[in-house]
């Protein structure tokens, strides 16, 4: 009931022409006031003639600057500092406005204006000040107060930041309806700031904040980070112990990202996954891919997922001649159509791209568009990248990845491009499964090519964060339902990296690439699954096994437990960057790659699965499936 009269007052505003009769009356009141008191309080000392011959001349000029200013305009429930100053400038114009008539008539020998004592005029202008800017932050308080009555479980909340954005925050969460806020602390690094107190919240150092004892006694329950430029170590080191202190965090956007200005609780953003396995940034030598994409037309196949359109914006920031994205999924192309449209109209580059909808596999489709376009430069990230599904499907992944990566590599030769640069995966490295084995032959492939004026360069890395089908967009949609987060086994681990960071090493290998080359990324240590779930699940300020379970499933097909980057036979040489590896890898010869190829095509008629596996697995001897119906050709070998 309480909540009900409290949300239906919530919706009424106070009219604007209320605000300016109750600042009018300010006037009047402040006026009388000041005589009063500069007259010692005696009632009888004040002149009703006087004062109303006064207050004649003194309210119109107020009331004028009132006008002109607007200051009966804000919604006094939420004055800000800017509305006070709006205050100040209307009362302090009027003000300087009557000294000044003031003062030239009482100069001028005709001054038929008996203006009151400079005293009390300034003593007015105090006042008036005090009263009309006072009156409307305790009306903003009062709100507050009763708006916040504990109907709900209290909220204790520390922020991190003491600047202007904290004091926003901390506002901002006090005018939230839907839950009750408390803000016990502010935490700030600057040891000038300890122990001070801002808007009557104590300033304590991050030590103090996190502390077992503190956390408890104020029951602490989030923490919102108010720095959107905070160092990324100092930031996972704040929420790795938040983490482990069970306490939720969350972060204030960029202001950039606010609504018209405004802050409000909906905006405050959970900590995502990706901050916390992120590893320093990783440094590329722009103007190496600048040279080598600006003015060039450039090619992505498989430009609307997630690898390809990351490429795709990294693309456009060097200049390239024009940029060509294809895809075979229509949606997915028009999204990228949309927002790439809209992002690059202010740089004038929306006319250079243009947005195809064909498929690798389509040889014709495929040739028109190269004589069509004529491309300089083609990254190749157009595959089929689940594993479990194309376990099921080993002929899709044969048409697409080895197949398709055949006819875009031929047609590169054919129509002379400069370079041709294929996304592979560490999955190709040792496969278990069809997925990585169809990639490692379209690697062998494109090597045995690499005489040819194309370059060829192939790019080897892992799991991306966030790409489409990864297990933390999965975990994202458990966790949402309440549960449970689903792993395949306890200990699988993955190596990890983010689009954005795979996308630049992408160029840059592709930059540095002579031609027969397989470069391996960097991609840091691996993580274990299991662990990923559980950071995931406290991130959403759930506790693991408690308010969200995590089951085991048992390993899908052609899954393992670990990745690697490298063959048995393969080692690593340096190269310019020390996140870009080379890898030595002996290929095999065109004339011996084409026989296998031959050789698969005329499996693929005959549509036996059995038969195109038992030749994927002579083509590639390290490919031992695990956990897959194809585990029978294995004991023949």
């Amino acid at each position: 009931m309480v909540k009900l009269i409290i949300d239906s007052f919530s919706e009424r505003y106070i009219s604007r022409w209320f605000i300016f009769a109750f600042d009018a009356f300010l006037v009047i009141f402040t006026l009388w006031f000041s005589g009063l008191i500069h007259n010692n309080f005696i009632l009888d000392e004040l002149n009703p003639g006087a004062f109303f011959l006064h207050l004649r001349f003194v309210f119109f000029i107020y009331i004028g600057t009132f006008l002109f200013f607007r200051t009966f305009s804000g919604i006094i429930r939420q004055t800000s500092l800017s509305d006070a100053f709006v205050a100040f400038k209307a009362i302090t114009l009027g003000f300087v406005i009557i000294l000044v008539l003031a003062l030239i008539s009482r100069r001028a020998e005709t001054a038929s204006v008996n203006w009151p004592s400079y005293s009390v005029l300034t003593l007015q202008y105090l006042l008036l000040l005090i009263s009309l800017i006072g009156s409307r932050f305790v009306v903003k308080s009062a709100y507050s107060r009763i708006t916040h009555i504990p109907l709900k479980k209290e909220i204790g909340v520390v922020i991190y930041g003491a600047g202007t954005a904290g004091v926003l925050t901390k506002n901002t969460l006090y005018e939230d309806k839907e839950y009750h806020y408390k803000v016990v602390a502010f935490i700030d690094d600057n040891p000038y700031l300890a122990y001070k107190t801002l808007e009557g919240i104590p300033i304590i150092s991050y030590f103090v904040a996190l502390r077992s004892s503190f956390i408890k006694r104020h029951n602490v329950k989030q923490l919102i980070i108010s720095i959107p430029s905070l160092y990324p170590e100092r930031k996972k080191e704040i929420i790795e112990t938040c983490l482990e202190q069970g306490i939720q965090v969350k972060v204030v956007p960029a202001l950039n990202l606010w609504i018209h200005g405004q802050l409000n609780t909906h905006q405050l953003e959970r900590v995502k996954i990706e901050e916390l396995l992120q590893r320093e940034p990783i440094l590329i030598d722009s103007k190496n891919v600048y040279r080598e994409v600006k003015n060039k037309v450039v090619m992505i196949t498989g430009a609307a997922g997630s690898i390809g359109s990351e490429l795709a914006r990294q693309v456009l920031t060097h200049s390239p001649k024009r940029l060509v994205l294809v895809d075979q999924a229509e949606s997915a192309i028009y999204t990228l159509q949309y927002e790439l449209r809209n992002a690059t109209e202010q740089r004038d580059l929306s006319h250079r791209i243009e947005f195809l909808v064909a498929n690798v596999k389509d040889r014709f489709r495929m040739t028109n568009i190269m004589d069509m376009y004529r491309p300089d430069i083609i990254f190749h990230a157009a595959a089929y990248k689940h594993v479990p599904l194309m376990e099921e499907n080993p002929y899709e992944a044969l048409m697409v990845n080895v197949f398709g990566t055949k006819i875009m590599s031929d047609l590169a030769l054919k129509f002379e491009v400069e370079k041709f640069v294929m996304i592979s995966t560490d999955k190709a490295v040792n496969p278990t499964n069809i997925m990585g084995a169809s990639k490692r032959i379209a690697e062998i492939y494109i090597q045995s090519l690499a005489n040819g004026r194309t370059r060829f360069v192939t790019t080897r890395f892992g799991n991306v964060l966030g790409s489409n089908g990864s297990v933390v967009p999965l975990f994202r949609k458990q966790i949402e339902h309440g549960g449970p987060v689903t792993i395949t086994h306890k200990d699988i681990t993955r190596y990890f990296m983010t689009i954005q960071e795979a996308c630049s090493l992408v160029l840059e290998a592709g930059a540095m690439g002579k031609g027969d080359d397989i470069f391996v990324f960097d991609m840091g240590e691996p993580v274990k699954i299991y662990d990923l779930a559980v950071k995931m699940i406290q991130l959403y300020g759930f506790k693991p096994e408690v308010d969200i379970k995590i089951k085991e499933t048992g390993l899908r097909s052609g899954e393992k437990l670990f990745e690697e980057l490298l063959t048995n036979s393969e080692n690593l040489l340096p190269t310019p960057h020390p996140k870009i590896m080379r890898a030595r890898v002996s290929g095999l010869t065109y004339k011996e790659v084409s026989k296998f190829i031959d050789e698969l095509t005329g499996l693929i008629i005959e549509e036996d699965e059995f038969l195109i596996v038992r030749k994927m697995k002579e083509i590639v001897p390290e490919f031992v499936s695990n956990n897959s119906v194809f585990q029978v050709l294995d004991k023949n070998v």
